[in-house]
């Protein structure tokens, strides 16, 4: 009888421990879901300023009228930045939303910052549609630099604030559209408009967006319930990763939609963009295996970074570092970042493809692969002839992928 005691109370402890713990584990993953999740607070917000007539754009009535534009599974990673798979009537799609961000500018937070006191004070009434064009136009020259088709630019955002296309910008739709502009990935889905990669813009209301839905919202893997993703290590789960991944001729077509939209970034028509968080979460692709961008927030405008990080106070290499890819050195005799970038947004995009591609590849091509791969991987941005390094390479590689897919059904 003292054995069956003894036994039992065993049993009931540990039975009690492990209650207690995955009562604690599930309270800790609830409380960060509701902090990451404020879909009903940045709805709220938005709503209150539509209907006192701040602020006005082509989803807002659906948002916050008809209530036709729905906030479904949530995507957010950081509570500032929501996101979430919606519906808008019929059409999927992904919205996304700002809440409050931090005040000061430096690389443990975000080149976007929004304080809820000043949101939605520009411009402000009786600003003329031409004094509006000139507000527009020096952001650009902050952001972009002192580019010749600046004004073309602008024309083009007037007609994007166009959002009931009336032929007016109205002021709420000023408002809309300049607190969209201080966003990246705003401005360069405007700018890459016609690009196949970027997801086309469907609407927006104050400076929530919504933006062309992704079939596959990361380049590989597999989604798991949050509560299995717990107990999974994470080197066990990269390699899980790249066994839950198309057909080699379906990823080498994906591969050349990501080298085709750095292509788009590199020197596009309004100044070169940093690809500053080139992970797999960040890119997807659609049923017929077309690259599609999913997140562009850490896109940045090369001017824009450097006139931000050559004055940072550095210790080391590590503190020169925006994003998770974005890196400049530390001047160790005037203890300042140096403001040029090390690696070039195609290295860094070979780094991710570079299991990626060879995991699964023929036999025929895989040597070479690996060698265009390295070669694309060791290339620099301080290296003499760079651009011409840059365009071979990459014309290369796509070439090569190219010959070997182009006459398959997966292609």
């Amino acid at each position: 009888m003292a054995r069956f005691s003894y036994v039992r109370m065993k049993y009931l402890f540990f039975s009690w421990l492990v209650v207690f713990v995955g009562s604690w584990i599930i309270y800790v993953q609830y409380s960060t879901y509701t902090e990451l999740c404020r879909g009903k607070d940045c709805k709220k917000i938005i709503c209150d300023k539509y209907k006192t007539g701040v602020i006005d754009g082509p989803a807002c009535n659906s948002l916050c009228v008809t209530e036709t534009l729905y906030f479904g599974k949530c995507l957010s990673t950081k509570p500032s930045n929501q996101m979430y798979l919606g519906i808008w009537g019929n059409l999927p799609g992904v919205v996304k939303c700002q809440m409050e961000q931090a005040l000061h500018l430096d690389f443990g937070t975000e080149l976007e910052p929004r304080k809820e006191i000043v949101l939605f004070d520009k411009p402000t009434r009786g600003t003329t549609v031409q004094k509006f064009k000139e507000m527009v136009y020096s952001l650009f020259k902050a952001k972009l630099g002192d580019q010749g088709n600046l004004s073309e630019l602008v024309n083009l955002i007037l007609t994007v604030a166009d959002g009931d296309k009336d032929g007016q910008v109205s002021l709420g739709e000023a408002k809309s559209t300049w607190a969209l502009l201080q966003l990246n990935e705003f401005l360069l889905m405007v700018i890459l408009q016609d690009k196949e990669h970027t997801p086309k813009l469907m609407g927006f209301c104050g400076d929530l967006y919504v933006m062309e839905s992704v079939e596959y919202t990361s380049l590989y893997g597999i989604s798991l319930p949050w509560i299995i993703e717990l107990f999974i290590p994470s080197g066990f789960r990269r390699s899980m990763d790249q066994l839950f991944t198309p057909s080699w001729p379906r990823k080498a077509k994906i591969a050349i939609g990501l080298l085709e939209f750095v292509e788009d970034v590199f020197h596009g028509p309004y100044g070169n963009f940093l690809m500053c968080d080139i992970s797999a979460k960040n890119l997807g692709y659609n049923d017929k295996y077309d690259l599609k961008m999913v997140d562009m927030r850490k896109i940045v405008p090369e001017t824009n970074l450097k006139e931000l990080i050559k004055d940072r106070h550095c210790e080391s290499d590590l503190d020169c570092v925006y994003g998770t890819d974005c890196r400049t050195t530390c001047d160790q005799s005037t203890m300042k970042c140096t403001s040029e970038v090390i690696q070039p947004n195609l290295a860094k995009a070979c780094q991710l493809l570079k299991d990626y591609l060879l995991r699964g590849a023929p036999t025929e091509i895989r040597e070479e692969l690996e060698k265009q791969l390295y070669s694309c991987i060791a290339l620099k941005v301080t290296a003499n002839q760079m651009e011409m390094e840059h365009s071979l390479i990459l014309n290369n590689l796509k070439t090569l992928l190219w010959k070997k897919i182009s006459y398959t059904n997966d292609s």
